[in-house]
C-alpha cells in the first residue's frame, strides 16, 4: 500500500496551536503554487512509475480555502502523473469557514470521495481562544452540505477551561453530524506558538485532566458507536482512514509540497519549509529537499514497533518476523516481560491493553532503551 500527500500551506488566518507551514498573508501565491505542485508531481513521475497509490491526501494548511479548481486540477494531476488506483481513497481537509455548496460539488466531481472538518470543539468561546475562524453554526452548515459523504471530524482534547462535560458535547455534536470517523487527539503546545505562553503561564489544562478528558470521550465515541482503531481514531464499522493506516503500517508515501515528508524504499526525505525556497528550488527544475535519510534496519524495527502499538491491533508477529528475519517476542523476551501487565495476545498479534493505550508512548520507550 502506499500513499500520496500533498500540502497546501495557506489558510484565512493561523490558529494559536499551529506550528504547520502555513501563509495567512500569502494565498495570492496560491495559483503560483500550485502550478509548481503540478510541476513537482511530474518532475516525479518516471522515478515511481513502478507504483500504484492508493490513497490521496491533500492536507495543510487549510486547503479548502483555494479555489475549487486548483483543487479538481491536483487531482487531475496525480491520476496524469500516478498510477492511482480506481478504488483510491482521496481525502480533502476542510475548515467549516471556507466551504460552501459550489466547492463541495467541485470536490466531488474531482474524484474526492472522503473529507476530514476541522471543528476541535463545539464550544464557541474555545474555538475563538484557539484562534478558529469558524463556529459551531459554521460546522453544522459544513455538516449538512456533506450530509450522505464519508467524512471525519477532529476534535481536540486540553483546551483551556475545558471540562470533560465539553469532550462528550463535542463529540456527541460530531457522532450527530453524520461523520463516519472522528480523531480525537490532545493539543501539544508547540514552542513558538501563540498557546505555548499559555502553557508556560500555567492557564493549559493539566496532563491528568486532559487523560481523563480523554477516557471520557473514547467512552462517549463507544457509546456511539465509534470503535477504536487507534489511539486517536475511531470510526464506524469499515470507515477507517486509509491514508492514515498506510502510515502506521510503515507504508511507502510521497509528498508533494512546501514541508511535505516522504519515504520511499526506506529513504526517508523533506520539502523545504521556505515558501520562496520552494518556488525557486521547482521552477529551476530542482526538487526542494532540505534532508534526506536512509533508515537503517534498526530505524525500521523501532518505526515499526511505535506505529504499531499505537493501533489496537498491535505487532504482527508472522510480519515482523517476515520483514525482520527474527522473532518479535524472541528479540524483545525481557521488556515484554518487565512489561507483561500491559499487553495481550490475540489472533496472532500482540498488542497495547485497551486500558493503557493513551500512555503507550512511556510504555514503547522501553524497547528503544
Amino acid at each position: 500500500m502506499s500513499g500520496i500527500y500533498v500540502h497546501i500551506p495557506f489558510c484565512k488566518s493561523k490558529c494559536r496551536y499551529c506550528d504547520f507551514a502555513s501563509f495567512p498573508d500569502k494565498i495570492g501565491f496560491a495559483e503560483s503554487y500550485m502550478a509548481c505542485v503540478y510541476r513537482e508531481m511530474a518532475k516525479r513521475k518516471s522515478e515511481l512509475k513502478n507504483y500504484k497509490f492508493d490513497t490521496l491526501y491533500i492536507g495543510g494548511g487549510t486547503p479548502s480555502v483555494v479555489d475549487e479548481n486548483y483543487i479538481a486540477m491536483l487531482v487531475a494531476a496525480a491520476k496524469k502523473n500516478f498510477a492511482l488506483s480506481p478504488s483510491a481513497e482521496i481525502t480533502i481537509e476542510i475548515n467549516p469557514g471556507t466551504v460552501s455548496a459550489g466547492k463541495v460539488a467541485a470536490y466531488k466531481k474531482s474524484g474526492i470521495n472522503r473529507f476530514s472538518v476541522g471543528l476541535q470543539t463545539a464550544v464557541d468561546s474555545q474555538l475563538e481562544d484557539i484562534g478558529r475562524i469558524h463556529n459551531l453554526k459554521d460546522f453544522e452548515a459544513c455538516a449538512r452540505l456533506l450530509k450522505g459523504e464519508n467524512f471525519s471530524v477532529d476534535i481536540m482534547i486540553g483546551l483551556k477551561g475545558q471540562s470533560i462535560a465539553d469532550i462528550e458535547y463535542s463529540v456527541s455534536v460530531a457522532a450527530g453530524s453524520g461523520a463516519s470517523h472522528i480523531s480525537m487527539y490532545a493539543l501539544t503546545p508547540e514552542d513558538g506558538t501563540p498557546i505555548y505562553t499559555d502553557y508556560l503561564n500555567g492557564e493549559m489544562t493539566d496532563g491528568d485532566e486532559v487523560a481523563e478528558m480523554y477516557g471520557a470521550g473514547v467512552k462517549k465515541l463507544k457509546e456511539l458507536g465509534f470503535e477504536r482503531y487507534e489511539v486517536s481514531n475511531f470510526c464506524k464499522k469499515g470507515k477507517e482512514s486509509k491514508h492514515n493506516l498506510n502510515y502506521w503500517k510503515r507504508g511507502e508515501y510521497i509528498g508533494f509540497g512546501v514541508s511535505a515528508s516522504s519515504c520511499i524504499n526506506n529513504v526517508r526525505f523533506t520539502n523545504t519549509f521556505d515558501l520562496d525556497e520552494y518556488f525557486k528550488c521547482i521552477l529551476s527544475d530542482n526538487f526542494a529537499v532540505i534532508d534526506s535519510e536512509k533508515i537503517d534496519e534498526k530505524g525500521q524495527k523501532e518505526e515499526y514497533i511505535m506505529l504499531a502499538l499505537r493501533t489496537v491491533r498491535g505487532i504482527n508477529l508472522s510480519e515482523y518476523r517476515r520483514l525482520f528475519g527474527v522473532g518479535f517476542e524472541e528479540e524483545y523476551a525481557a521488556t515484554l516481560e518487565k512489561l507483561a501487565s500491559f499487553f495481550a495476545k490475540k489472533d496472532g498479534c500482540i498488542f497495547i491493553k485497551p486500558e493503557h493505550l493513551y500512555v503507550q508512548n512511556s510504555i514503547i520507550i522501553n524497547f528503544f532503551n
